[in-house]
């Protein structure tokens, strides 16, 4: 019941000296492994290709120090949209529904996954600035998720296979704007602005996860812890949804899905605490590191 410690695979994304190039992690190090026209899309094609990413260590090349580099969002351009899942823990639904901005429904908790999607140009890497200014209602929120990489072309794929399509795990952070969300009632447009997709810093392959019940995941704003939960908490669990999702559509190598937020959003809050210029959010979970972004 424990995330692997030794030899973690962090496949990571970066900028350095004005190029993009792609790489892992090892220590305060993160060893070059593709640089050039198209190092941005290296990591989404070691994902489509199936390759294993523990063949970047026999080819890996020149060494910078991790704090030198500037991390993107380790999958900066998905295929698709990134699919996303709405009231996925019992508290968070409970304090949704609570809010009166829950258009899904009577029932706080849901009866079968809700399933939205979020643009892959809300997408930014970890340090970039989320533009509050983008919302003309001033309610912009935040949302910590665990994000599942999807590791080929899946179909019709029953929960007993679920893990078997899974390359990663990502840190996301689903900002939204409320009173948008609320005036759509899809949700891709309050989901969907651009720099609303928080993602990183890195990739940590499935095979270095024990048990992905286990995660902990804790959002802070300023500081202050707001959501504090494990994986395990998930109404619907990882399995569920890769078998809802692939029930009627294929989901294709690289697809991301954004499990859910547990309770502690701005919006459960009376008065709500929404995200103001100035503000700093950060989401952690277990061994898959810290995504930390300012508020502008």
């Amino acid at each position: 019941m424990k995330l692997s410690v030794v030899e973690i695979m962090k496949l990571v994304t970066f900028e350095t000296n004005g190029g993009i190039a792609a790489g892992y992690v090892d220590g305060s190090e993160v060893v070059v492994c593709a640089e050039g026209q198209d190092a941005g899309n290296a990591v989404r094609t070691l994902v489509e290709t199936g390759g294993s990413a523990a063949d970047w260590k026999t080819r890996g090349g020149r060494r910078l120090p991790l704090s030198d580099v500037r991390l993107t969002a380790p999958i900066p351009a998905p295929l698709r949209d990134i699919f996303c899942v709405g009231k996925n823990y019992y508290e968070h639904a409970r304090e949704f529904h609570s809010s009166g901005f829950d258009s899904t429904g009577k029932e706080a908790a849901p009866s079968h996954p809700i399933i939205f999607t979020k643009a892959t140009t809300s997408i930014v890497g970890p340090g970039d600035a989320v533009k509050a200014s983008l919302d003309p209602t001033h309610t912009v929120d935040y949302e910590g998720e665990l994000g599942v990489v999807i590791n080929r072309r899946a179909f019709n794929v029953s929960k007993a296979d679920a893990y078997d399509c899974v390359f990663g795990y990502v840190v996301i952070n689903d900002v939204t704007s409320r009173e948008l969300q609320r005036r759509h009632n899809q949700w891709v447009i309050g989901k969907g602005i651009d720099t609303f997709c928080p993602m990183g810093p890195w990739l940590v392959t499935a095979d270095e996860v024990s048990d992905v019940d286990a995660l902990e995941l804790v959002t802070r704003v300023n500081g202050e812890v707001r959501q504090q939960a494990k994986v395990a908490d998930l109404i619907f669990d990882i399995p569920t949804l890769i078998e809802t999702l692939t029930a009627t559509m294929t989901l294709l190598p690289g697809d991301i899905i954004a499990t859910g937020t547990p309770a502690g959003v701005g919006i459960g809050f009376d008065p709500p605490k929404y995200l103001v210029k100035g503000d700093t959010v950060s989401v952690s979970i277990t061994g898959l590191g810290d995504l930390e972004n300012p508020i502008d």
